[in-house]
């Protein structure tokens, strides 16, 4: 083949708008150029989607696992200041022990206990397990697999709101999506599966061409999109746990044992410290 395809697609493009004075052949480059836009942005907003998943699945795993270790190192932290401040008698040791001790969270009240432990069917195990002192079940590690991200994947190419041309489109896909990222969120293959299905089986409608003014002004909105979305991954990846997440992405498990391990040798020394203070 002597001449690419894209030339060859040009010159027929030149040839069929050359009785109306190439009117059309701007818009067409433009459209062209929406279409593109939108694959992009979609692919960021996939991107971005994932990693929240990451991040938060990780913070809750965080949260449950080194919360009781932080709060047994401060509790520890303020009882050496405050042996500290006995023995001494000194006011700015006095000072920096009621300091240390005010940091502390206040005791919750009840439904800010509750509030995340339990819904209309009751408190949830971990809550149970909790307020009747017995272990707290670890918690469930949840990651996609590769199979619930490739349908993931699809189906937001496939039924991203942004690709709506009608308002009544746009809300029927919000809909959608909104039910595809819960299944994601949850890795739940099997729900995403048949969401993937029931979007096969769904109305599927042809999109009008728009005007020229109007895919400037869809393409002014893509780029306003797009810096927001910057914005989130930015605050996402420089947030602590974004941060750790990042230490060691394909085994977050390892780097939370480590830093478990680490709090564990400080609380032992704060211990032997507390204990020398108080004999």
């Amino acid at each position: 083949m002597t001449t690419s395809e894209g030339e060859q697609g040009d010159g027929g493009a030149g040839a069929r708008t050359s009785g109306d004075g190439g009117a059309s052949r701007p818009e067409e480059r433009l459209e062209r150029a929406v279409r593109a836009a939108e694959q992009a942005l979609i692919e960021f907003e996939i991107a971005v989607e994932t990693f929240r998943v990451e991040v938060e699945n990780f913070s809750r795993l965080h949260e449950q696992k080194l919360g009781p270790v932080y709060a047994r190192l401060e509790e520890l932290e303020a009882r050496i200041l405050e042996a500290r401040a006995a023995r001494t008698g000194d006011p700015e040791d006095r000072r920096r022990a009621d300091e240390a001790r005010a940091r502390l969270m206040p005791i919750p009240g009840v439904e800010a206990l509750l509030n995340g432990w339990m819904d209309g069917d009751g408190l949830f195990p971990e809550a149970t397990a909790m307020l009747t002192d017995q272990p707290v079940r670890p918690p469930q590690r949840v990651r996609p697999s590769e199979e619930a991200r490739r349908l993931y994947r699809e189906l937001a190419r496939k039924a991203h709101p942004d690709l709506a041309q009608e308002e009544k489109e746009r809300l029927r896909r919000e809909e959608f999506i909104t039910r595809v990222n819960a299944a994601y969120a949850r890795g739940n293959e099997a729900e995403l599966r048949e969401l993937a299905e029931e979007w096969a089986a769904g109305p599927e409608l042809k999109r009008v061409p728009s005007a020229a003014e109007e895919l400037y002004a869809r393409l002014e909105w893509l780029a306003q999109r797009k810096e927001l979305l910057t914005l989130v991954a930015k605050e996402l990846e420089e947030s602590a746990i974004g941060a750790m997440l990042r230490l060691a992405p394909d085994d977050p498990d390892r780097l939370l044992e480590e830093i478990a391990e680490q709090l564990r040798a400080q609380v032992t020394e704060r211990e032997t410290e507390l204990a020398g203070l108080l004999g």
